[in-house]
């Protein structure tokens, strides 16, 4: 079963973060025999990092990262989330990428390489993260 990837490990690769790129990469490293993922959310967050998106699907690529299409039940389950966060008083609006990466983790049924766990384990308490 492939590992699902949250954009801020691979952003710790990409910026050799001092305090991150080490543990990401041991992670990815790690992980990639069970085969890496990402949705197309990750793609877009990543892709800030590169000039062109043939450069990022090289780098995608050596990695062996698939990119995954979100299926319906998980954008479904990412909304009902974030209404979910909201009505506790969640005051940040851009928190919907995160619901889309996590429900679509909860939905392939694999677990989900982060270093941010908090939000995943309140909304998606089954689901199965990698995190330091």
């Amino acid at each position: 079963m492939s590992v699902h990837v949250d954009a801020n490990i691979l952003i710790d690769v990409l910026s050799d973060d001092p305090v991150w790129a080490d543990w990401s990469l041991d992670a990815l490293t790690r992980n990639a025999p069970n085969g890496i993922a990402c949705n197309p959310v990750v793609y877009a967050e990543v892709s800030v990092e590169f000039d062109t998106h043939e450069d990022l699907n090289r780098w995608f690529d050596g990695l062996g990262m698939a990119v995954m299409n979100v299926p319906r039940a998980a954008l479904f389950l990412a909304a009902k989330a974030h209404i979910q966060y909201r009505r506790r008083g969640g005051l940040k609006t851009s928190t919907l990428p995160d619901f889309f990466i996590g429900a679509h983790a909860m939905v392939a049924g694999a677990p989900l390489l982060t270093r941010d766990p908090a939000r995943f384990r309140t909304y998606f308490p089954d689901l199965e993260l990698i995190a330091p």
